[in-house]
Order: C-alpha cells, then structure tokens, then sequence
C-alpha cells in the first residue's frame, strides 16, 4: 500500500531534504525514525519538494510504499488501527524539529511528486526595526530597509505565467527551467512583517529566493518596478540578483487534484515543460531554494 506522509519541519539544523553522506537532512532522518517504526531494514520516501539548507516547510507531503503486512505488524500489541499507531510510535522517534501530523492511505494513482499540481512557499521579512523579533529568528528576514510592497507587488505581476526563468535558476545539466508561475504577491501579516506568497506548478534550484531577492531590490527603491521583467527577458542569471538567505523561506502547502485526475496529473507531469500558449507540459522536478 502507499501511505501518504503530511510532515513539517524547521529547517535550520537541517542540510536540506535530500540524504547526504555524513549529514543531517530531512530525508534521512524521517526513513531511518519509518525504518525504526516500521521494523524493517530501510525505508524510502518520494517527496513533493525538495528543499534545500535552512528552508523550512509547514505542509510538506511525501509518499512510503509499504507491504500491508509489514504495517499491521508494526504496530505490535496496539488496539488502534496502523496507521494511527505508526504515527505515534513515529513521532515517538523523531527529533522535535520534525513531525508528522497525518499519515493516510494514498488514494489510487497519488505520487507526492508528480501528482501535485502546485506549491506555495511564503517568504517573510521584517523590513523595521520594531517588527524584528529574536523569538522568529529562524523564519522570518531581518531587512534593514523599509520596502515598497505596492512597487514589489507590480514587478511581481510582470513575471506571472508559463515563462522560462533561466535568469532565476541556477542551472541544472539537462534540467528545464519552464515553470508556470501562478501567484507572486505581498501583503503585511497583523504584526506589520512583509509576506510574499510564490505559488507555482514547481520550482528550480533557487528560483524562490532570486524571485524575492530581485523584488526586495525593486522594494527598497534601489530598481525600477520594470527591472524585474528586463531580467526575465535576458534569460541567464544576471549577478546583481541576490539569492535572500535560507531561513526566511517556508514550504507551505502542496496542492493535488482529486480522484482519476491523481494518475493523469502524474502522467502529465513527467513531461517536458515547453514555453507554448497550449495547456502547458510539465517536468515536475520541484526543487526550490
């Protein structure tokens, strides 16, 4: 059976999603805690969205193929169903910088990967010095300017739709950087902090953080509102383009179509990504940051 994982983590102590040699990441720490649960030798997870050091992520998904058997089993002597006794006895292992909040049995035809349709990352700033807190250190940017979210908001909508953003990615060998960019805004949340909410089909390597870092430039009034879209169109990354840092970035949801459309969503998705105003194609690498 699959399990879908939903899951959340601070970032700061990790060196991103991804299993690496001799580091600590999200990926390896959750299949070794699914190995540990589960009683078996290892366990492997597809996740939606890879991110990478210090992002963190509120409502990421993944995906653990499992054999029934091997479930039931897990949970030993427990009178609750196995599903909700792997959730405690997981949580149980787990360090406190990552939790599971639900895990449920994967309709037909879901992939965490290629069924997902969207993902929303917020990106927080605090742009005064009263709006600077320690206690949120960890996910929100101290910036030492106040920002222009009119101007932001502006140059934001410039860059919406299907568009290669080769001039926001850091090139990958063989990867394509077409995305469908759905959403780029910024509003203040109730304590006055500056939040950009990026929505898009998928993401590149750092295309986040060079979106917010080209329109934190526009915001402090150092570019014009234009400058984001002139970007756009030289199509190589332009070096007066700041990469933001890490820790003001959070994965927060995943977005999946229901019923028959999981499968052919998946399908979908697997294809090459091309700039065309048909329905688009997508590749679904779906790594930020």
């Amino acid at each position: 059976m699959r399990i879908r994982i939903d899951l959340a983590y601070d970032g700061t102590d990790f060196s991103g999603w991804a299993t690496q040699p001799r580091l600590r990441t999200v990926q390896g720490t959750l299949e070794a805690a699914l190995a540990t649960a589960l009683r078996v030798p290892q366990a492997r997870v597809v996740v939606a969205g890879r991110t990478d050091t210090g992002v963190h992520a509120r409502g990421q998904v993944a995906h653990l193929d499992v054999d029934g058997d091997v479930l039931a089993a897990s949970a030993g002597r427990s009178t609750d169903p196995p599903l909700d006794a792997l959730l405690r006895r997981l949580n149980g292992i787990l360090p406190a910088d990552l939790r599971v909040h639900a895990l449920s049995e994967a309709p037909e035809g879901f992939d965490a990967r290629f069924s997902a349709v969207w993902r929303r990352y917020a990106y927080r700033v605090a742009d005064r010095p009263d709006l600077v807190d320690p206690l949120t250190r960890r996910h929100v940017l101290a910036w030492p300017r106040p920002l222009d979210l009119d101007a932001m908001n502006a140059a934001g909508a410039e860059l919406l739709g299907l568009r290669d953003f080769a001039s926001f990615c850091k090139k990958r060998e063989g990867a394509t950087t077409v995305r469908t960019l759905l959403a780029l805004e910024w509003t203040r949340d109730a304590d006055g902090v500056a939040a950009g909410r990026v929505v898009a089909d998928a993401f590149c390597h750092n295309m986040v953080r060079s979106l917010v870092g080209c329109l934190l430039m526009v915001g402090e009034g150092r570019r014009p509102v234009g400058w984001a879209a002139e970007v756009m169109a030289a199509a190589r990354r332009d070096p007066s383009v700041a990469v933001v840092k890490a820790h003001g970035l959070t994965l927060e949801e995943v977005g999946y179509p229901a019923g028959a459309e999981l499968l052919a969503q998946a399908e979908r998705a697997r294809a090459r990504r091309i700039v065309d105003p048909s329905p688009p194609l997508m590749e679904s690498d779906a790594r930020d940051q």
